[in-house]
């Protein structure tokens, strides 16, 4: 069968021939039709992400949409190794898939998946968002940040404040439930950037902030904490959710002061931090709130064939989907 095959860890996939699968107990035997390009599936196609199997050669691609051998449409996620979800076929276990809806197409139910049980996963399970509170989603203008403003003013958030570096995709997010914007810049280019992005924090915590869903890290989730000490009430808890490191910063020069002279919570959520189970629910209510909320997801689609091409070069906007066969 045609997959795109990684043969070494850290290396490119490669457009090739690999090995049938074949299901054993327990297991599905699927025909993928669509697979999303995200970065959680790089990392862990490349081996570098922490729930890698270390696996090679082996076939890329995390998550996918696809039929059982039985017909059913489901999307799957985590195939077994050797196998991936860039594949004509693959198999996964029966209990990591998850019914697609009638009236949501392949591609977007791919594109949706992954980004969509991301926010999910950290407003619901995470920081058990309640009807009129009020989310800063940090890293709004990219794909999963642009999905959590959407889906926080779906779960009953009564403010959602978007921060980001791109201005001009900040202001999009207002057709999209956002209502107060804060761009930022860091660096030599605005050296007054990160005071100028605390100072427009701190005028909005004045009046409220509950949940802070940050997709970044770095010099701006530390400017945010920051910002909550000198901003938020006395003993009034702010749950901060750390869902990705689009900055690439792994590491910040978090102040000690910051922590004790506030209530903030910080948390993690992602795999091992949400039980798995979780995590389908999250896809599948992700799955039922397309239609009666209105989600929006850019996509743009290539053939699998193009994985060679597309691999390095692919944007985080719109969503990379790839058509399977």
């Amino acid at each position: 069968m045609k997959a795109a095959i990684i043969q070494a860890a850290g290396k490119s996939p490669v457009y090739g021939d690999f090995n049938e699968p074949v299901a054993g107990e327990g297991q599905e035997l699927i025909t993928v039709s669509a697979s999303g390009l995200s970065q959680f599936s790089k990392s862990r196609s490349s081996g570098s992400h922490y729930s890698s199997s270390g696996t090679f050669p082996s076939v890329a691609g995390a998550d996918g949409v696809g039929h059982t051998a039985d017909g059913r449409r489901v999307y799957f996620v985590l195939p077994e190794a050797p196998y991936g979800a860039l594949a004509e076929r693959t198999i996964v276990r029966s209990k990591q898939c998850v019914a697609v809806p009638d009236g949501l197409d392949d591609i977007t139910a791919a594109a949706i998946a992954n980004p969509g049980m991301s926010a999910w996963a950290a407003m619901v399970e995470r920081a058990h968002l309640k009807t009129g509170e009020t989310v800063l989603v940090n890293g709004a203008s990219g794909t999963a940040g642009r999905l959590a403003v959407q889906l926080a003013k779906h779960l009953g958030a009564s403010k959602v404040i978007a921060t980001g570096r791109n201005e001009r995709e900040l202001k999009e997010l207002s057709s999209l439930g956002g209502d107060v914007m804060i761009p930022f810049t860091f660096g030599p280019s605005d050296p007054f950037g990160a005071k100028h992005f605390e100072q427009g924090l701190i005028a909005e915590f004045t009046q409220g902030i509950d949940v802070v869903i940050d997709y970044l890290w770095g010099e701006s989730a530390k400017t945010i904490i920051v910002a909550i000490a000198k901003a938020v009430e006395d003993a009034t808890p702010v749950r901060f959710v750390q869902v990705g490191g689009a900055s690439r910063e792994e590491n910040i020069e978090l102040p000690s002061a910051a922590l004790r002279s506030s209530a903030v919570q910080l948390m993690g959520s992602g795999v091992k931090s949400v039980p798995f189970p979780k995590l389908l629910e999250s896809i599948r209510s992700v799955f039922d709130s397309v239609l009666p909320a209105k989600l929006q997801i850019a996509t743009k689609t290539a053939h699998l064939s193009a994985i060679e091409e597309i691999w390095e070069d692919v944007p985080g906007k719109p969503r990379m989907v790839f058509r399977i066969p």
